[in-house]
């Protein structure tokens, strides 16, 4: 194929092996974050049927905690694991993991059972956007990277909205007493979540090494230089300081959105109790219900993600990867206080919610260009899923502090609003790194 001039779009310039690399990456990436949703949409469920309605609460930040330290621990490990022995080779593994457990979720019979099979998920989950990302930098001509990994982290919004439509069908059907074999809609949830992942396996295996990583890893080896160390990662004076100020950039849209956002299902949930209270419903009626309008939530929720993640995209493509983080992180704060404290009513459902989904997700696209441009080749998975996974450790404390706060307010709703609108603060702390992280805009990757 025939290099694209400056003055066609990136597009242009990707060959059928582009392509392949790309779709492919984006598949895993936008499955991932589709059995990340089934397990917001299903958590609370789950807890009220395995644990009990009393405990439901408290649990379901437990096992949400429990999730957040698996994906960290996975990303942190997979992640280097990719630079060292190939990111396709790793991503693989990731993949298959995250499917298969997110199934067996569906036939837990406890707590600890649940978030056992929660954990290992997590680890599977963790890998990957470091490995796709660090992919899809590698394949694809420096014109096209940018926006490529911009559309790569927006299309994992479809895998939500897919999450979303799935569960109200889901919801539908259990309202009717359709579903097969007895099952749960949350049962049900996990075991439809895990399938189109388990077979994106068979279709990664065919992907090949970047070319970049191969040569870079030849020449590495002749040099010494050790792939995927996270000695040399966190002794480099430059990479470093990249790592750790990146850290902090990535843990305040993370645990804004997993520490805080993805838990407006209960928002969501509360409201709809409160309208269907009056109509007697049974119980299994009733959880159907709100299970749907989680769903809706969701849905609304990521089609605001998907308009705020090509906007920022766009944006730091124009005025700049750190610009296009500053504005991202007010628009996710302000609309994370808007919905915590003004969400009331069934119709304040269908505003709010795209504009927090609008904001809080706007992060992610700038996270998924910017992180690559700082780090080289022998670190640049390593460095991605350090800054992006590490930060969920941090996350984690985020549910079980929202937890603690809202039982110790009363354990109501409006004590979860409270706590999350005092949390919501630490999304803020993004902002204060900015000045002392460099522009990497219109640079090529860095290489040692």
């Amino acid at each position: 194929m025939t290099p694209a001039s400056p003055s066609q779009p990136w597009w242009r310039a990707l060959t059928r092996e582009h392509w392949f690399v790309f779709v492919v990456a984006s598949l895993a990436w936008l499955f991932d974050c589709m059995d990340q949703q089934f397990f917001n949409l299903a958590r609370d469920a789950a807890m009220e049927a395995l644990t009990g309605k009393a405990a439901a609460a408290v649990n379901a930040s437990y096992s949400m905690s429990i999730f957040l330290v698996g994906w960290a621990v996975g990303g942190l490990t997979f992640g280097a694991l990719g630079d060292r022995f190939g990111r396709a080779k790793i991503l693989s593994v990731c993949v298959l993991l995250y499917s298969v457990f997110t199934g067996l979720s569906a036939f837990s019979t406890g707590f600890w059972d649940f978030c056992f099979y929660r954990f290992l998920t997590g680890l599977g989950v963790g890998g990957v956007f470091g490995l796709s990302v660090a992919l899809v930098a590698d394949t694809v001509p420096d014109k096209s990277r940018a926006p490529a990994l911009g559309l790569l982290q927006s299309l994992s919004t479809w895998g939500n909205i897919a999450a979303g439509l799935i569960g109200m069908g889901i919801g539908l059907l259990a309202a009717r007493q359709l579903l097969p074999l007895g099952l749960a809609s949350w049962q049900a949830m996990f075991l439809v979540g895990a399938i189109p992942a388990f077979l994106c396996v068979f279709i990664i295996r065919k992907l090949k090494e970047p070319q970049k990583w191969v040569d870079a890893r030849a020449e590495g080896a002749k040099r010494g230089i050790k792939f995927g160390s996270y000695g040399n990662l966190l002794k480099h004076p430059k990479w470093s300081k990249h790592a750790w100020l990146g850290l902090v950039m990535c843990s305040a849209g993370i645990v804004g959105l997993w520490g805080i956002g993805n838990f407006h299902p209960r928002i969501v949930r509360s409201i709809i109790d409160a309208q269907l209270a009056a109509q007697n419903l049974s119980a299994d009626a009733m959880n159907s219900e709100k299970a749907y309008w989680a769903s809706v939530g969701l849905l609304l929720q990521n089609i605001g993600g998907f308009i705020g993640m090509m906007t920022m995209a766009k944006l730091a493509q124009i005025k700049g990867r750190k610009f296009a983080f500053g504005v991202a992180i007010l628009c996710s704060f302000a609309s994370t206080i808007l919905v915590f404290t003004s969400l009331r009513t069934v119709t304040d459902i269908y505003w709010m919610i795209p504009l927090m989904g609008f904001g809080q997700l706007s992060v992610f696209a700038v996270y998924a260009i910017y992180l690559p441009e700082l780090f080289p080749t022998s670190l640049r998975s390593t460095g991605t899923s350090f800054c992006y996974n590490f930060g969920r450790l941090i996350a984690a404390t985020a549910p079980f502090t929202i937890g603690e706060i809202t039982k110790r307010l009363g354990g109501n709703i409006e004590g979860f609003r409270t706590a999350g609108t005092w949390v919501s603060l630490v999304l803020l702390t993004g902002l204060i790194v900015l000045p002392f992280l460099p522009e990497t805009k219109d640079k090529p990757l860095p290489e040692e």
